[in-house]
C-alpha cells in the first residue's frame, strides 16, 4: 500500500483529476488511522496475554501465539470440561467426521465444530510449526517428519493441529508450561 500511496503523491502533478487526489488522500488518512488501530489493539493483545497466566503457560507452546492463547483461555475457560485432550479436539472440529454403513467406517474431513475462529488459528499455528519443520521438527518428535514425507501438506497440517489442541488441553489442565519429551 505504502508503494501505491507514494505512486499517487508523484502523480500530483501530472494527469490526475483534482477530485480524485482528495478521495485518494482521505482513503489514505482512513488506512493510516486502521493502521494505528490494529497497532492499538496488538499493544493490547499482547498485554492481556501476559498477565494472564494461562495464556502465558499456552504460549509455551510452539504454534501457539498471543490471539491463540487468550481465545482459547476465553473460549475453553477451564480445560476440567474436557475428559481428555481429543475431546477438546473433537469439541473444536479437529477430528475426522465418520460415516458408517454395514459395520464398514470411513473417516471422511475435519467434522468443523465447535469455534470456528479457534479452529483456524490452531491450523494457522500448525502452518507455522510446518513451515519451521527443521527446528520444530525436534519438538513434536520423528512422527511429524514422517507424517510429512508421506501424507498431503494439508493432512500434516490438520494432524498437527489435532496435536496442539490437545497440549493445549493438557498444558491448561496441569497447569504447566510446554516440555518436550527431551526436556522432561
Amino acid at each position: 500500500m505504502k508503494v501505491l500511496f507514494q505512486w499517487i503523491a508523484d502523480q500530483k502533478y501530472q494527469t490526475l483529476p483534482q477530485s480524485l487526489m482528495h478521495e485518494l488522500s482521505l482513503i489514505h488518512a482512513h488506512y493510516l488511522y486502521l493502521n494505528e488501530q490494529i497497532k492499538i489493539q496488538d499493544t493490547k493483545l499482547k498485554q492481556l496475554a501476559e498477565h494472564h497466566e494461562q495464556a502465558k503457560l499456552l504460549k509455551t507452546v510452539p504454534g501457539i501465539g498471543d490471539l491463540t492463547a487468550t481465545l482459547c483461555v476465553a473460549d475453553v475457560s477451564a480445560a476440567s470440561n474436557f475428559s481428555n485432550g481429543r475431546n477438546m479436539a473433537a469439541w473444536l472440529g479437529l477430528v475426522p467426521r465418520q460415516y458408517s454403513t454395514g459395520g464398514k467406517t470411513k473417516l471422511l474431513g475435519v467434522s468443523k465444530r465447535g469455534n470456528k475462529h479457534l479452529r483456524t488459528l490452531f491450523i494457522h499455528g500448525a502452518r507455522a510449526v510446518l513451515s519451521r519443520l527443521e527446528t520444530t521438527g525436534k519438538v513434536f518428535g520423528q512422527w511429524l517428519v514422517d507424517l510429512r514425507a508421506c501424507k498431503p501438506f494439508n493432512v500434516v497440517v490438520v494432524a498437527l493441529a489435532n496435536k496442539l489442541a490437545r497440549i493445549a488441553w493438557a498444558v491448561l489442565y496441569h497447569r504447566q508450561v510446554f516440555k518436550t519429551a527431551s526436556q522432561s
